[in-house]
């Protein structure tokens, strides 16, 4: 009986190898759509923040988007190299060809130092004009230091140059003070605001000051505590953009959510549209879920709704926000549809936060 070749050997081995071990886990996770409005469209969502949860909050956003409303719908997460996810990662991006192909964005970031490969698909995409969503702190999405040797460090004003604003401070205190949102007196009519009522977040109001030409739609009222039925705070606050200038905490009221068209190089504008609220918790109010879907569609020029349905597809508890706060060993394949986050396993406790932003 003739011998194996010694290369077809290796190659067996090879292959026994990787069944034993089995396939290394897809960097991201696609929905693709039941009919609907956003037919055609490809939406890619790109998590990596270490506090707020986006890598819980946008995978069930997409399945909203996908499967009520019709869009092909592609995360992406921040990856340890086994391919868990890791949003405290902010060199990675797994998947990021995606962008290539995405029709629009939808953003959970923060202070993000990706390589130049993954930013020149993601400059690429805002370039080509697509409509972009930004949540929370999508302001700092992203915060290359000076010594960087990456190309894109001009993207550090990425949220005030395309979203409308960055990083300035918390204005409401995370945790001790929530969020009710008031919509600004004369966008009542707007499209992106149908059906929105009752807007409530356990995140704080941050400081904003959106750019000219913005169009404020909410703005957000600081509570004395963590209900919805908590009374306004009245203390006093110092504004940082202006000299030893005090004002009431909710007098006026911070911006918590806007609409912009910004024109790019390209010759191209950029529907935008950006809430500072964004936690995977805050997601857990109707209004909240409807307001960032209607903005989803308002970007697309779709017809909105009376009462855009933003019903969860798979239920939906999210941990809750905390530096540390990620749950661990989750892989992108763990939010497949049908799958509730290994249901039953709880999340890690919530350690006291040091960082303030």
């Amino acid at each position: 009986m003739p011998s194996t070749p010694p290369l077809l050997c290796l190659l067996i081995a090879a292959l026994l190898a990787t069944a034993r071990l089995g396939a290394a886990p897809s960097p991201t996770i696609t929905y693709e759509p039941k009919p609907g409005a956003g037919q055609g469209r490809h939406l890619v969502f790109l998590t990596g923040d270490e506090e707020y949860r986006g890598e819980e909050g946008l995978p069930m956003l997409a399945k909203i988007l996908s499967q009520r409303h019709g869009f092909k719908c592609t995360v992406l997460f921040a990856l340890d190299p086994d391919g868990t996810i890791n949003p405290d990662n902010n060199a990675s991006v797994g998947g990021a060809e995606a962008l290539a192909t995405a029709d629009g964005l939808v953003l959970a970031l923060r202070f993000r130092q990706w390589p130049d490969a993954a930013m020149k698909l993601f400059a690429d995409a805002v370039a080509r004009g697509v409509p972009i969503v930004g949540l929370r702190t999508s302001t700092h999405a992203f915060r290359f230091p000076a010594n960087h040797p990456g190309a894109y460090k001009h993207f550090n004003d990425f949220g005030r140059h395309v979203l409308g604003e960055n990083w300035v401070s918390h204005w409401g205190a995370n945790r001790r003070g929530a969020t009710r949102g008031l919509i600004e007196p004369g966008a009542e009519t707007d499209p992106i605001l149908r059906g929105v009522t009752a807007l409530f977040g356990d995140s704080g109001v941050y400081e904003t000051h959106p750019v000219a030409g913005s169009k404020i739609l909410v703005r957000g009222q600081v509570l004395l505590g963590m209900s919805p039925s908590d009374p306004p705070d009245i203390t006093q606050r110092k504004v940082r953009k202006a000299d030893n200038q005090e004002q009431g905490i909710n007098d006026p009221m911070m911006p918590l959510a806007w609409t912009r068209l910004q024109a790019n190089p390209g010759g191209r504008a950029n529907r935008v549209f950006c809430t500072t609220m964004g936690a995977a918790t805050d997601l857990l109010n109707d209004g909240f879920r409807r307001l960032v879907v209607n903005a989803v569609l308002w970007g697309f020029e779709l017809e909105i709704p009376a009462q855009t349905d933003v019903r969860f597809v798979d239920p939906y508890a999210p941990a809750p926000y905390a530096f540390k706060g990620y749950r661990r060993g989750l892989t992108p394949a763990d939010h497949a549809l049908g799958l509730t986050l290994r249901a039953g396993d709880p999340a890690p406790p919530a350690p006291a936060a040091k960082k303030k932003n």
